[in-house]
């Protein structure tokens, strides 16, 4: 066939409501050809087949059309049953324009969920039962039925109780009501509520202390109703209060003011709206979706798989003290230039600690297909194994000897060329010592890396692109003729050897205090007499200092088992008997060096005491820290389902997250098989999710219509495209991704357009008739990587959560931001906010002076808040310019223009775009374009010192803001190193090993005493304002390139 283009992929991309002609081949032999709409569903187009079918032969022989499915070749070009009818041809895009009718076959019920699943997740589900691998099926089999459980136990909760699950509580850290800064009137002690019944227009205005419980004003709006109606007096704990135009509630035992809605509307001076909704309703709600799992758990085989046969003929793994080795054979499809040889390099790894000396092979010439036949043998016994080791190997080329160039070094002979790495666990899931051969398809190695060769921390996961990847063919050996198992967590002895635990000395507590608080500065390199000294008191470790188990774990000796001290058995004896560790402790035993079951078993107990807003607040880290885990069935996989199918905001955000990466070869098949048995315990949830899938499609499509236009698209175009009815459809009715209690009733298609930067962001807006207050925006970005974004924002709305703990509320702006797919997410719109650089432009004639002019920020707050309003939005300025210069100086955010830094009308600063972090600062022709440690330029602190230039007394206490705020910070400072810590796995550019976190370190001054961290940052203050000059030039310059004026 020449080459060219085929399928119909072009016909499906364009816009509009062409007709496209298709043929349908009918199981009756019939052949039909006739047009349809692009837009028309595949429950039409089977009506529109049995009206044509009518005049042909055989028509009588059909019979019911919900008897048969089309089927057609998607884009995969993979045979595709089109069970889900409510979706439209042009979502499906079959590559031809042909559709057969087939007769169904199966378990109809199950086979919808299963095709809704496998469009929601982005991955069929036919692709893990194609793995034919014991460790997946087996992994589906145990989920799928611990999740519907789950499922069956949440229907049978009560009302109220349910009410927990499907719509938690959005609450404040703390309970005491906002105070307005400096404006404080005595009427603020009772606040103004409107309350409404459902399906009644009439509402009341209450009057309610913001201190008292939800049922007390229900209690005062069913006293009222009965007195204007003269209805009967009902109970308040019949009923629940709903946010008007939203799916939040206000309910249970916490004061009114600290639900978000209610505190923020006592922030605004505005009324809160309710609406009183009577149990019933919910309970409708709670029996409808009780029928949709229904339906699908009747569809089920109520068997079980049998029981995994018991191990017969083992022999213990500890009595075989022969040394390990494998056999190397070949590799395949290995790409490297003539007149080098090829290399394995092998090494036995416990999490970030090698076991033994790395094993390389020989050399061998340069060919697609490598023979090496050759036994690598370790300096391990099979006996010393731990249970997680883990082979890594890297393929390299070396350069021959002999035409190597006379001055070249002799350490270049190690790997001129990195090729490739792999990893695979020495023991199978069921702890079975692996025996045989298996082909391990390679990951490509970066070329430029001037690390190791090997990736302990890497995946262990084959690459699923076989076709392409280099394979190594290795086979492990029958050290035994019959299996060889790793002995179990209560096989090992409880009878800890204390010999050693002797009395210390006074001199020996001296130096195991002075090593302990070296090591929390983040110094863990320990010298040998040290880790025996913190080996020896290890009980005195358990028992005072608990949370130092990290230190002792790393010099935990994983690969000696029998030696007299440090051994691995010993340490887990100890830890059955550890003390439950803080979260802000027990994540760091969640990193790659920390393998070993006993230990992430303890860490998921410690975290079972997370609430579910600190499990949200920490998701992001958990769900990154998936990709160090080394089998399939593991204790945080199922703590984080467990935890999603019992709080549905969580759920909602779990599946976001993995969603985001399923396009990742390296954890597609993990993710994948999580997102279906959250699936599976929630099918209720499906319907929602797949509609705002079904919605971030739609975008995603008018964002590549803008970006790869011909012509110069224009944003009446953009408006024509959404007015069309697919779009308004699809974009309409649905529950925003950035935050699940929101309702994005109608797209304004007037309201919508596209933005001038180089990705053309979509900027959409919608109006909710039922909800209070203004438009909600939204913006969708696409080519660009939101995760540094989110974890950014997630980091500022960490800080926000602690100031407010402490009494400090500093009136951030931590924005909605999601990563929804590959380099595309979702970014809340600040309504009336606008830039520095836009403020300073409207107010000069020339962009060169418009970043001069100290008066353009407070002249613009003076236009948007008169007379005794701009006291209250300069005190807001104050307080969020402490805020940010705090935040923005501990996280090293860098690219700080006046175009990242907006205001709100209100008065409250905020950054944005966070492309830059942890002290990567932009440089230009070498030089450091951000020469200060955050930006306090005299234009912000004019504002601060309300245009006067002698209110020293304004400024000092923007001063005292700071750092008060800075200390707060510190004393948690080891809470922020673990989460960024954890954020390795994610592989942001800025990101990718503990020496990017040592800005993070130094900047909350870990190690250092409170007085030690308060000094150094007064000097960084000072700094920041007298070199704010140079930021005025980098604003001017910045204004200069980016001066659209005509």
């Amino acid at each position: 066939m020449p080459p060219g283009k085929y399928g119909m992929q072009e016909e499906w991309e364009k816009e509009g409501d062409q007709g496209i002609v298709m043929d349908f081949l009918l199981p009756t032999g019939i052949f039909l050809k006739f047009p349809v709409s692009r837009h028309d569903t595949i429950k039409s187009i089977k009506k529109m087949v049995w009206k044509n079918a009518r005049s042909e032969a055989l028509f009588s022989a059909l019979g019911d059309p919900d008897a048969y499915v089309f089927t057609c070749i998607n884009q995969t070009a993979e045979r595709e049953e089109l069970e889900e009818e409510s979706r439209r041809i042009s979502d499906v895009r079959p590559f031809m324009c042909v559709l057969r009718l087939v007769a169904r076959e199966g378990d109809r019920v199950e086979k919808l969920t299963n095709t809704q699943i496998s469009l929601l997740i982005g991955k069929g589900l036919h692709e893990f039962e194609a793995q034919k691998n014991h460790e997946v099926n087996e992994f589906r089999t145990k989920m799928r039925t611990f999740c519907e459980v789950k499922a069956q136990e949440r229907q049978a909760l009560p009302w109220q109780q349910w009410m927990e699950y499907s719509f938690p509580c959005d609450l404040e850290p703390c309970s005491s009501p906002p105070v307005c800064g400096s404006v404080k009137s005595k009427n603020t002690k009772k606040i103004f509520i409107n309350v409404k019944f459902e399906a009644c227009d009439e509402s009341f205005m209450l009057q309610q202390d913001p201190q008292d419980l939800p049922v007390a004003l229900m209690r005062s709006a069913l006293k009222k109703k009965a007195t204007v109606f003269r209805s009967v007096r009902q109970e308040p704990e019949d009923y629940t209060l709903q946010v008007n135009g939203s799916w939040e509630f206000i309910y249970g035992n916490h004061p009114m003011c600290q639900f978000k809605y209610i505190f923020s509307c006592l922030r605004n001076g505005q009324n809160p709206h309710l609406t009183m909704v009577h149990h019933s309703t919910i309970s409708k709600y709670q029996e409808e979706q009780g029928r949709m799992c229904s339906q699908v758990f009747k569809s089920r085989s109520l068997s079980r798989p049998p029981p995994l046969p018991l191990k017969k003929n083992t022999s213990s793994l500890w009595s075989i003290n022969e040394p390990f080795y494998i056999h190397l054979l070949q590799g395949s499809r290995v790409n490297a230039d003539e007149g080098m040889k090829l290399v394995v390099q092998a090494g036995l790894f416990h999490g970030s600690e090698l076991l033994c000396k790395v094993v390389t092979s020989s050399e061998v010439t340069v060919s697609s297909e490598p023979l090496w036949d050759q036994k690598l043998e370790f300096d391990i016994n099979v006996a010393d194994l731990p249970r997680m080791s883990r082979l890594c190997f890297a393929l390299y080329a070396v350069i021959e000897k002999a035409k190597k160039p006379r001055g070249t070094k002799k350490k270049n002979k190690k790997a001129d060329c990195p090729i490739a790495w792999v990893n695979t666990m020495v023991f199978d899931y069921k702890d079975q010592l692996k025996t045989g051969e298996f082909l391990l398809s390679t990951w490509p190695s970066v070329p430029d890396d001037k690390g190791d060769l090997l990736n302990p921390m890497g995946t262990v996961e084959k690459n699923p692109n076989v076709d392409s990847a280099a394979g190594l063919l290795i086979r492990f050996s029958n050290i035994r003729p019959h299996p060889l198992y790793y002995p179990p967590l209560d096989k090992i002895s409880d009878v800890e050897r204390n010999g050693d635990a002797a009395i210390a000395t006074k001199e020996e507590v001296i130096s195991y205090f002075l090593i302990l608080t070296r090591s929390r500065s983040g110094l863990l390199l320990f010298f040998e007499d040290e880790k025996e000294l913190l080996w020896k008191l290890r009980t005195e470790v358990r028992d005072r200092y608990p949370e130092s188990l990290s230190k002792l774990l790393l010099i935990t000796k994983w690969n000696k088992r029998e030696d007299v001290s440090f051994d691995s058995p010993q340490m887990v004896s100890l830890l059955r008997n550890w003390p439950d560790l803080p979260a802000i402790h027990a994540l760091e035993l969640l990193d790659y060096s920390f393998p070993d079951p006993a230990v992430r078993s303890f860490t998921i107990r410690c975290l079972r005491k997370l609430s579910d807003d600190e499990l949200l607040q920490y998701l992001i880290q958990l769900v990154q820290v998936l990709k160090y885990e080394s089998y399939l069935d593991c204790d945080l996989a199922t703590f984080l389902l467990e935890r999603a199918l019992s709080n549905r905001r969580i759920g909602h955000f779990l599946f976001w997250h993995l969603r985001s990466e399923i396009h990742v070869a390296s954890v597609s098949l993990r993710f994948g098989l999580i997102l279906e048995a959250y699936c599976r315990g929630n099918i209720q949830h499906i319907k929602l999710l797949t509609k705002q899938n079904e919605a971030l499609g739609k975008m995603k499509a008018l964002s590549d219509f803008v970006k790869s236009g011909s012509q110069k698209m224009t944003v009446d175009d953009l408006k024509l495209c959404i007015r069309q009815e697919s779009y308004l459809e699809a974009l309409s009715d649905l529950l925003s991704p950035l935050n699940p209690s929101i309702i994005l009733t109608e797209i304004c298609a007037d309201k919508c357009r596209f933005m001038d930067s180089k990705m053309k962001p979509l900027w959409l807006m919608y109006k909710n008739t039922c909800a209070q207050g203004d438009m909600v925006g939204i913006i969708f970005k696409n080519g660009d990587d939101l995760r540094q974004d989110m974890l950014t924002l997630q980091m500022i709305r960490l800080m926000e959560n602690l100031w407010k703990k402490e009494g400090l509320d500093l009136r951030m702006i931590p924005y909605g931001c999601l990563s929804t797919g590959n380099k595309m997410g979702l970014i809340e719109v600040v309504k009336n906010s606008d830039t520095i650089a836009n403020i300073q432009r409207n107010s000069s004639n020339s962009a060169a002076t418009a970043a001069f002019n100290k008066d353009a920020l407070l002249t613009w707050l003076k236009s948007k808040n008169p007379e005794d309003k701009l006291d209250q939005a300069i005190e807001e300025f104050t307080l969020s310019c402490a805020g940010y210069c705090v935040a923005t100086y501990v996280l090293g955010i860098g690219d700080r223009h006046n175009d990242n830094i907006m205001i709100r009308e209100t008065g409250q600063l905020f950054h944005i775009d966070f492309g830059h972090f942890l002290g990567n600062f932009k440089r230009k022709l070498g030089i450091n374009r951000e020469r200060v440690p955050f930006i306090l330029t005299y234009d912000f602190v004019h504002v601060i010192q309300q245009g006067r230039t002698n209110n020293s007394e304004k400024f000092e206490r923007f001063r005292e803001y700071c750092e008060r705020a800075y200390k707060i910070l510190c004393r948690n400072g080891t809470l922020f190193v673990n989460l960024f810590a954890m954020m390795k796995a994610a592989g942001l550019p800025e990101l990718t090993s503990f020496k990017d976190i040592q800005y993070l370190k130094d900047s909350l001054a870990l190690g250092k005493s409170e007085e030690e961290a308060l000094k150094n940052f007064k000097v960084k203050f000072n700094e920041a304002l007298r070199e704010s000059w140079k930021t005025k030039v980098n604003w001017m310059m910045h204004s200069l390139a980016k001066d659209n004026r005509p």
